[in-house]
């Protein structure tokens, strides 16, 4: 339930578990980077490169592209 705000770190470790919540939030960073629709529809959403919360349209977004963690 994608219903508020998240912290990018707390999404990133969730994609990434086996990771140490720094490496995670690079991984997350280079999933978005290399995936220039995602990067574009999380840009249109206000997202932008180190933001620390998330909203629900753009956990969503981000959950559309890549699944669920």
């Amino acid at each position: 339930d994608w219903s508020s705000d998240v912290c990018s770190s707390d999404l990133a470790v969730l994609y990434g578990p086996d990771l140490m919540p720094a490496s995670a939030g690079k991984r997350l960073s280079q999933w978005v980077g290399v995936n220039p629709e995602l990067k574009t529809e999380l840009q249109g959403n206000g997202w932008r490169k180190g933001k620390k919360m998330l909203t629900p349209l753009q956990v969503r977004t981000i959950v559309q592209y890549l699944g669920e963690p």
